[in-house]
């Protein structure tokens, strides 16, 4: 890394996300999107453009047709084009390609969608010029982000029309904010930062449209989201064990071990640990009526642990993508080749992003499930005031909020459905068999949202149920999970609201709380 004149990309910076061409990590990818960090380019990695470069420069001035290069797009591709039309067809692509249509795209996802660009374009197999790649780390440096529609991806042929929304602003087309401001014209974003529109060369329009760069954003994103969710599940499920008095008895280690489920033997150890030291689960040790538990109580193990295993498939599937060049065609330097393919094609994402729908439904129905069980007073069985009212009858305490965690789960239910199992072609049959994966991201996005608001509503009933067992104390990690929910809302003394609680406790959820 070197430093060089101000205004130019590659300044020394130890807080960046540094451009090398190795794969970033779902930890870059946040920091870039969620976090507006810097990013920074490799000398290498520049070199390593510049030799893609000079392959589709020759290819584009030969004689033998090169998709992508010197002929049309899809079921065009047998169209050949001249070299004297080679900028009009790349700007002519991004033009027409920019047919999404729907509520823009969050700016995280958008900064998501160009850092992850940026990062394939370095590895030098798309053949584009390096002051492409400046100006692209120089838009997400100077935070100018496209105005990108949500809808219009089929997830195959790369995320076509998002990404040609985004390459617009490249060459002063479309809308973009700068920081907080806008949306404004491209231009104005450009100018503003002092950033001359680029002209487009031979491939580069292809290359800045041709990948999955919308769906890996999103699911990368995703999976920081749920690894912040199931960390608060464990602890929602662990003191609602204690607000309920339920019984630690199915966390015992020697039930797991035979079992040999990896997440399952990690998620009882994990909730057993929250409990260590309880004195609630003492108090009722002896003399319990209770046989055992329902379900969603004695199953904790169970059905958390087949979530967590099935979201860690999901993130290496994820993790793989970040390092990876789903361009077409791809330039091979040290070959002297270029070769078409299908790298761009989304059924690895689409297919993870559909296994994490199904797996948070489960994650969030078995929270309701609970909260359902604490709010539902049984003589003998849960000594709790119905709905945890300070006076029942009087007030109708937290009833209500099972309802609203019943709705989210039947929303959650609805968009489960795979989106990767349905095929509609597109591009005169050509491209003949689609992932869908954008659906299926859009919709894991949502499912992610709906379930941090379910935990949260499990954490608000059982802290209040916790109220209920004092001055016996639970384990150490379901009092940090209680102090951090009572940072936040107070005990009820009666009935109020109950929205404003379950958003403020989203919202730490969303912003990773109970991390070690």
């Amino acid at each position: 890394m070197v430093t060089i004149e101000l205004g130019k990309v590659r300044l020394m910076d130890t807080n960046a996300v540094h451009m090398t061409g190795a794969t970033l990590t779902i930890d870059d990818l946040v920091r870039v999107a969620r976090q507006r960090c810097r990013v920074l380019l490799d000398d290498a990695a520049i070199a390593n453009v510049a030799k893609a470069r000079a392959i589709v420069d020759s290819a584009a001035d030969g004689v033998d047709p090169v998709y992508g290069i010197n002929t049309g797009f899809g079921s065009l591709s047998r169209h050949r084009v001249q070299p004297s039309e080679t900028a009009d067809i790349q700007r002519n692509l991004l033009r027409s390609h920019a047919a999404g249509v729907g509520e823009p795209l969050d700016a995280e996802i958008v900064r998501g969608m160009q850092c992850l660009l940026l990062a394939s374009l370095c590895r030098g197999h798309s053949g584009v010029r390096s002051s492409l790649v400046e100006m692209l780390a120089d838009l997400i440096n100077h935070d100018i982000v496209p105005i990108v529609p949500s809808r219009g991806s089929v997830g195959a042929s790369g995320d076509l029309a998002p990404l040609a929304h985004a390459a617009l602003v490249m060459i002063g087309e479309g809308e973009a904010m700068v920081g907080d401001d806008g949306p404004m014209p491209a231009s104005e974003a450009l100018a503003a930062a002092g950033i001359a529109p680029l002209a487009l060369a031979a491939k580069e329009g292809l290359a800045l449209i041709n990948g999955t760069h919308l769906m890996a954003a999103t699911l990368a994103i995703g999976c920081h989201d749920m690894h912040n969710i199931l960390t608060a599940a464990q602890a929602a499920a662990a003191m609602s064990i204690d607000a309920s008095r339920a019984s630690a008895g199915p966390l015992d280690p020697r039930i797991h071990t035979i079992r040999n489920q990896v997440g399952q033997q990690k998620v009882a150890a994990t909730v057993l640990k929250h409990l260590q030291g309880s004195t609630i689960l003492a108090d009722h040790l002896e003399d319990d009526p209770r046989v055992q538990d329902p379900y969603s109580l004695r199953c904790i193990p169970q059905v958390l642990g087949a979530a967590c295993d099935a979201l860690a498939h999901v993130q290496t599937i994820v993790e793989a993508e970040l390092g990876a060049v789903t361009d077409n065609p791809l330039v091979f330097a040290q070959d002297d080749a270029i070769l078409s393919g299908g790298n761009f094609h989304g059924m690895p994402l689409a297919i993870a992003a559909d296994t994490a729908k199904i797996a948070l439904c489960h994650v969030a129905g078995i929270a309701e499930r609970r909260v359902f069980w604490l709010l539902s007073a049984r003589d003998g069985e849960n000594p709790v005031p119905a709905y945890l009212s300070p006076v029942p009858g009087l007030h109708s305490g937290l009833m209500i909020t099972q309802y609203t965690a019943a709705a989210l789960c039947n929303e959650l239910q609805t968009i489960a459905s795979p989106a990767s199992v349905g095929n509609v072609p597109t591009s005169a049959g050509i491209e003949d068999y689609n992932s869908m994966g954008a659906t299926s991201a859009h919709y894991l996005r949502i499912a992610i949202e709906l379930t941090r608001l379910v935990i949260a509503i499990e954490l608000l009933a059982a802290a209040e149920g916790i109220e209920h067992q004092r001055p016996l104390r639970s384990g150490d990690g379901v009092e940090q999970a209680y102090a951090a929910v009572r940072s936040l809302v107070t005990p009820l003394d009666g009935d109020r609201p109950p929205s404003p609680d379950i958003e403020s406790i989203a919202g730490f959820i969303h912003d990773g709380w109970l991390i070690n």
